[in-house]
């Protein structure tokens, strides 16, 4: 599972990036994760409040931290 999370380095984005990566590591799902911190290349995915969360291609949060509530629902139907 690839996941990015788009965002310029702030506390939040730096939040979700290790949020997710716990979560994948609790529930033993593999993921390859990263980080996605040029505005153009964060704009091209249409995401315009950050943190963004990018799994396979596709866009499925932007703006604040995910819950893990959310983060394992992804997870699971991934």
């Amino acid at each position: 599972m690839d996941i990015k999370v788009l965002g310029t380095g702030c506390a939040n984005c730096k939040n979700t990036i290790a949020l997710i990566g716990d979560v994948a590591k609790a529930k033993g799902v593999n993921v390859t994760l990263s980080k996605v911190e040029e505005l153009r290349d964060i704009m091209a995915y249409g995401v315009m409040s950050t943190p963004g969360v990018v799994i396979n291609g596709k866009v499925v949060h932007a703006g604040g931290v995910p819950s893990r509530d959310k983060i394992e629902g992804w997870l699971a139907s991934a």
